[in-house]
Formats: C-alpha cells, structure tokens, sequence
C-alpha cells in the first residue's frame, strides 16, 4: 500500500501531516510527498479520454490524502498512475467544498473508493463519483501525544484565529486576569516544522483546562465553509488532551456523533466580557476527573486508529511484524491520570489492542 500524501508542509496542517505520519508507520506502507502543481490542460484533457486500466495492475493499492477536492489533481501526477495500482482511493479532509470538485472527477472517475470527512456529503459525493463513500471523519493521536492528566498551568488557552474581541491576547489575558483566569495566548511556533508543531501544540493542549475555539458560524473568515458547521484538528486535539473546548460547538450530523456532554464549555456568542463570566463560573466547578473523562472519550471515539483500522479493512491490510526500533513497538510506560497506554504494535492489530485497553478502563 502506498500513500500519496497532497497536504501542504503549513502549521495549520500539521495535525494532518501527524496523521499520515503514523499511518505510514501503523499500515506498514511507503508514504510519497506529492506533487501539488497544477496538471496542464492537456494532461487533465487526456485523464478523461483515456481510461484508467485495472487489468493486468500489479498488487499496489494507493491511497490520495487531499486538503479538499481540488486536490485530487494530485493523481495526475503520479508517475504511471492508470496503470500501477490495483486499487486507488482518494480521502478529501475539507470535503464539504463540492463545488470544488475537478471535471475529470465529474467526467471519468478514477477512484474506487472515496473518503470523507463531512457525514452531510456522503450521498453527494457517491452519486458524482459512482463509488463507495464512506465517512472517515477527523481524529486525533489521543494514544501517543494525548494526555488526561490533573496538572494544568493554564486555565484557559486560545489558539489560531478567533472572533475579533478575543483577538489580542494581551487585552484578553489582562481581561482574564481581573477574573481570576490564568489565560495563555498564541503559542510561539516559529522555527518549528509541520510534526514539531503538531507535539508542541498537543503539549500545549494538555497544560489547559479550557482551550478557546468558536464554530465558523458565528467566527466567519474567508477561509472557512459559508454555511457548513465542521470540527477541526483544534477541537479533537484539545479533547485528546484531556481540556474543555470553550466557545460555541458547530452543530450538524457531522459533529454530533463526535462530540459528548462534557467536551465543550458553550459561551453563548463570541462577546469576550460575557464569555469570560461563564469561563470563571465553569472553573470553579472543574475537577480533574474531567480532564480524564474527556481523555477516555476521545480514545473512544476520535483516535486515528479507529480511521485507520477502516482503512486497513477496506485494502485488506495484514498485521505485520513493527519495526523494533519505532515507538510504535517500543510501546509508552507514561500514565496519564492512572490509564496506561497499552503496547501499540501495527496494522489491524492497532484496533484489537486499542479496543482491549478501552474496555479495560
């Protein structure tokens, strides 16, 4: 199995970048950068006229990890691509930009299989490619970088953009302050590189009890979806780490089977003076037992491991034996509020030791 990995070397991608990262290594597969350039014209003219040819493929199985639609482009230029793989599946992380899907997608389909993260799409996506589409939703590594444990030097952390009240961390921090909240701005993460990024901030999440973060439908930015309420790598990461999201939740089908009572502390708007009240109210309610709760739900239901081990039944992954020298077989003996990690090995047998150690606890 091989993985293409289209997702571009920024922080704001780091917890994808992670994620691929530990897939290479939990499936046991080859992980290839991808060529992000736009295919000339002719190239996207030809991927049409000529079929991709299934018969006579040897046994590599692929699997395309986009930003969103329009980086299925990125099959294009794979070297011998019609030919190579006997099986080829593409898993679209901002899936809900439709309208973002290539013609060649529209007009000759190449893939298999498709995956997405937004559960709203699922149909949409099946009927316009004629696969199987399944919904593999974001996730988090609740099990290597996560944490529940009881010492948090922060009460309330913000990261990445925020509704213009909340903007500049000294103003929210001497704000705060004047209510008893140890507030902690943007982290600093120069000089860092996407995986460097992705440990910093997960050490981050796990010194707070709350981290700051509001649904797009109330933050509006140009970069986000108009109309569509999704989680990001923000939310996930922060449940991993055993803190609170405060702020206001998305809602929708794609995040309601996700999220539990307890994971998100709802401040009714994006009013820092009124956020602030309800944010120093929950303080003085929270327990450590919390930050552990919201640690064991999100091994339940966010770990990457549960994504990957549908990937593995999917292309019909076989355990097999890890690399010695990986942390993946070396294991972890840290104890995070008394849960221990158990032992992880590879492929499939990553969700049969994961279910054991849930089960356990």
């Amino acid at each position: 199995m091989l993985i293409v990995n289209a997702i571009p070397h920024e922080l704001g991608w780091s917890p994808i970048q992670h994620m691929v990262a530990i897939a290479g290594e939990l499936l046991d597969c080859d992980v290839l950068t991808a060529d992000r350039s736009r295919p000339s014209n002719s190239t996207k003219i030809f991927s049409v006229l000529r079929k991709r040819t299934r018969n006579g493929a040897n046994d590599e199985t692929c699997l395309l990890v986009c930003t969103g639609p329009a980086d299925l482009l990125a099959l294009l230029n794979i070297e011998n691509w019609r030919k190579r793989f006997r099986y080829l599946a593409a898993w679209i992380i901002d899936s809900f930009w439709l309208d973002h899907i290539p013609r060649f997608i529209r007009l000759r389909n190449p893939f298999d299989h498709i995956f997405v993260t937004s559960l709203e799409d699922v149909d949409r996506w099946r009927e316009i490619t004629g696969v199987t589409t399944t919904w593999l939703p974001w996730g988090t590594d609740a099990l290597r970088l996560g944490q529940g444990g009881a010492h948090r030097d922060w009460d309330l952390m913000r990261v990445g953009r925020q509704p213009s009240e909340w903007e500049d961390d000294i103003d929210a921090a001497l704000a705060a302050e004047s209510l008893g909240i140890r507030y902690r701005g943007r982290p600093d993460r120069s000089d860092l590189d996407a995986l460097q990024n992705q440990k910093l901030m997960m050490t981050a999440y796990g010194a707070s009890k709350f981290i700051l973060a509001f649904s797009n439908a109330v933050n509006r930015d140009p970069n986000n979806h108009p109309t569509r309420e999704y989680l990001t790598g923000r939310w996930v990461d922060a449940l991993g780490c055993g803190s609170i999201v405060a702020g206001v939740a998305p809602r929708g089908p794609n995040t309601d089977g996700l999220l539990w009572a307890g994971a998100t502390l709802e401040l009714g708007g994006v009013r820092r003076s009124e956020g602030l009240q309800v944010v120093a109210a929950a303080l003085r309610q929270w327990t450590p037992d919390l930050a552990a709760a919201n640690y064991q739900m999100a091994l339940r239901r966010l770990d990457w491991r549960w994504r990957f081990k549908e990937l593995a039944e999917v292309y019909g992954v076989r355990s097999a034996p890890p690399n010695p020298g990986s942390p993946v077989a070396r294991g972890t003996n840290r104890r995070a509020n008394g849960y221990p990690n158990p032992l992880m090995t590879c492929n499939l047998r990553c969700g049969t030791h994961f279910g054991l150690h849930l089960r356990q606890n």
